[in-house]
């Protein structure tokens, strides 16, 4: 079934864009990510136009993340504090972001900038956190063999230091406000709630348990996500509202699946599989962006404004 999309001005089928949001909103709930860093370019590959799919697709992070937060908070597996934290720094990132899509659209160059971002985000994230996670399942599978934790980090020695209770922390506030400016910066961007760089920041630099790492993330996605949206709406008027509902409603059903899935594996194997999901992505970009296109030039005639 065929519709049109008024803001982006292309018919898309509508039963396509409900299975992007369950696929979506499936690994929202598994690995505690907005799934924006798929959702995003895999718009891109439909022909919705670069500035609407970023704009709308944060639409879709935020229902599908709502949906996977109430799960883990039923398992008590939610660092509030932490989640405000990481909040307070995440809404300066996407206010700035924000005003850096526009300035890039004015300049006619928001569809290069964005897709470079996403090919050296994802691929720098895919291959680190791959790598970890293969030596976090070795040490995993040598029976009576401990890892070694880390007890004297660089979160230890900051000042302004809080203490984190569900996830067992006494580290400076710094670290968590400048990774959610980062996160902020990034959902406004390239259209992500961040999860793939949160996640992480969370479990190497801030030293939290996987366990509160997911339903931690996803919390503070909710929330910035929804204020990039919104900010996108009023500034770039970039969101289409039709694309956005199918989009939500196959990410709620899918994030409820996702949570119990994820719940079922071991924190090693979720980490590889992000890690080769990531850069599958990234690789797939890599290949759009720098193969040449199947027609070299085109004919197009200018307007006289």
């Amino acid at each position: 079934m065929q519709i049109y999309l008024p803001i982006a001005e292309v018919s898309v089928n509508a039963f396509l864009l409900l299975g992007l949001g369950g696929a979506v909103g499936l690994l929202s709930g598994m690995f505690g990510v907005g799934g924006g860093f798929l959702i995003t370019p895999l718009l891109f590959f439909i022909g919705i136009p670069p500035a609407v799919a970023v704009a709308t697709a944060t639409n879709q992070i935020v229902a599908s993340s709502v949906s996977a937060v109430i799960a883990h908070l039923r398992r008590r597996t939610v660092d509030l504090r932490m989640g405000g934290v990481l909040l307070a720094g995440g809404l300066v990132g996407a206010g700035l972001g924000v005003l850096a899509v526009r300035w890039l659209t004015q300049a006619g160059q928001t569809e290069l900038v964005m897709k470079l971002c996403y090919v050296a985000f994802l691929g720098l994230i895919g291959a680190l956190m791959f790598a970890e996670s293969l030596r976090a399942h070795r040490r995993a599978s040598r029976p009576g063999v401990a890892p070694k934790r880390r007890q004297h980090m660089m979160v230890h020695r900051l000042p302004l230091k809080m203490k984190f209770r569900t996830s067992g922390l006494y580290i400076s506030a710094i670290p968590p406000v400048g990774v959610g400016v980062l996160v902020g910066v990034m959902a406004a961007v390239m259209g992500v709630g961040g999860g793939f760089i949160m996640v992480p920041a969370m479990i190497y630099l801030l030293g939290m348990p996987t366990k509160v790492v997911v339903g931690t993330s996803l919390f503070q996605i909710i929330f910035v996500t929804a204020f990039t949206s919104v900010m996108h709406a009023v500034t770039n008027q970039t969101v289409d509202m039709a694309l956005a509902v199918l989009l939500i409603i196959g990410g709620v059903i899918g994030a409820q699946y996702g949570a119990r899935l994820g719940a079922r594996l071991k924190a090693e194997q979720l980490r590889i599989l992000l890690a080769l999901l990531v850069l599958a992505v990234c690789g797939k970009l890599a290949l759009d962006l720098f193969l040449p296109p199947e027609e070299l030039y085109s004919i197009a005639v200018a307007g006289r404004g």
